[in-house]
């Protein structure tokens, strides 16, 4: 009785290590699945800004994006949702000043810049260019010539672009002038053809979609982030994939130390 007691204990010990060993493989990022009546999307957040991916993760998770409206396109720009008013908003309303209730210090860096499927967050004209706290715009943009870019130094920006600015305006296209102005803190990794189907349609005077653009998101759950990092989900044993089965699998990136 006494062996097969023992034999249990490390029976059980064995499954345990195999279960934290299988676990301790981790997504290395976090992927928010947005879905619009266009079509759907898988946004990749930032670790180098890790104030603004952590804010977007608690939202999504609390369900607070569900039903709200993408409330200002401008096709060849972007377009920008996350205002709460809108979710029971009336045909023609404006729209566009709602929020959690705080703002999230800026965390514009410069190599992160506004290429076509980047996401950036919405502010309003503060100094310190904080960002909205709910607030967000899927860009579009559009590709520009060399000549085009040249232009857009001269007669607006004042400066000059990087070369990875240069090669990125001319081939993957975005908008260069918001670089340095906003904070941008994630990229569509699949699904950008749902963008330019909500910026392709019909708005009114201050930009609002004629017909309602809703929107939902989830957070990807550890089996569906390590498919996207890994190609394939980990094989697992019997008894981690008892545990797998959870619910949400939701993980936990370990937070900047920054």
């Amino acid at each position: 009785m006494h062996r097969l007691f023992k034999a249990t204990i490390l029976l059980v010990f064995a499954l345990l290590l195999s279960y934290n060993a299988t676990y301790a493989q981790s997504p290395t990022h976090y992927y928010v699945e947005i879905k619009t009546g266009k079509g759907n999307a898988i946004l990749k957040l930032y670790n180098e800004t890790p104030l603004h991916r952590d804010n977007m993760v608690r939202l999504v998770r609390a369900n607070f994006y569900d039903s709200l409206l993408f409330h200002r396109v401008i096709n060849q720009f972007m377009i920008q949702g996350g205002d709460p008013g809108s979710k029971f908003a009336v045909d023609k309303q404006s729209l566009g000043e709602g929020g959690p209730g705080y703002d999230v210090p800026a965390e514009i860096q410069e190599q992160l810049i506004h290429k076509k499927g980047t996401i950036g967050a919405a502010r309003d004209n503060n100094p310190e260019k904080k960002s909205s706290g709910s607030q967000f715009y899927l860009v579009q943009g559009k590709k520009y010539s060399e000549a085009g870019l040249d232009s857009l130094e001269t007669m607006r920006l004042k400066k000059k672009l990087t070369p990875k600015q240069r090669e990125t305006y001319t081939t993957v296209g975005g908008v260069p002038h918001l670089d340095g102005e906003y904070t941008v803190y994630g990229e569509i990794i699949d699904g950008l053809d749902a963008v330019d189907s909500i910026a392709k349609v019909e708005t009114d005077g201050r930009d609002r979609p004629v017909a309602n653009e809703r929107m939902s998101m989830r957070t990807l759950t550890r089996d569906e982030a390590l498919k996207i990092e890994l190609g394939a989900v980990p094989k697992r044993g019997f008894f981690a994939q008892i545990f797998s089965k959870a619910p949400a699998q939701e993980y936990t990136i370990t937070p900047s130390k920054k």
